[in-house]
């Protein structure tokens, strides 16, 4: 049963090869359009480093997609899943800093402390429930259907 097991993954190892996952960013502009960013750019801005700005965002509050995809020979096949976020820029282009604590503050506050212990089965702690859509409210968008649409069709052509 081992050999045979072997086998089947050893026969599986160039799919392996072929396939794997990836991520997509969009900023999408106040007119619905949208604009591809590396990710490897995005992730300078969110490691603060000094050089990495975007000066026509100073100073505003952009929605983006962030797309985790499956892939296969580099090729978008699936999405997996779509985060539809706010990043909030500072005067100079660059994240936000203190705006970008609040968020990750928040978002761990709204997350429930585990099981309560209630002296009084009629109320409901509820107050990571507020937190969770202030968060919501705050930090995330929801798309149009031509935004998804589009999105779909900068993925797949």
């Amino acid at each position: 049963m081992i050999k045979l097991l072997n086998l089947k993954l050893n026969n599986l190892a160039p799919i392996r090869e072929k396939m794997g996952t990836g991520l997509r960013v969009f900023l999408v502009n106040d007119d619905g359009s949208l604009k591809r960013f590396p990710v490897a750019r995005f992730e300078r801005l969110f490691q603060g480093q000094p050089d990495e700005c975007l000066p026509e965002y100073a100073g505003k509050r952009v929605r983006y997609a962030l797309i985790s995809l499956d892939l296969e020979n580099r090729k978008p096949v699936e999405i997996l899943g779509i985060g539809y976020h706010i990043l909030t820029f500072d005067p100079e282009g660059k994240i936000d800093a203190a705006g970008l604590q609040r968020e990750m503050r928040l978002w761990v506050d709204q997350m429930p402390n585990g099981p309560t212990i209630r002296t009084n089965p009629k109320i409901v702690d509820a107050e990571h429930r507020f937190l969770q859509k202030r968060y919501d409210n705050t930090y995330n968008w929801e798309p149009t259907p031509e935004i998804e649409e589009a999105i779909v069709k900068a993925i797949f052509g």
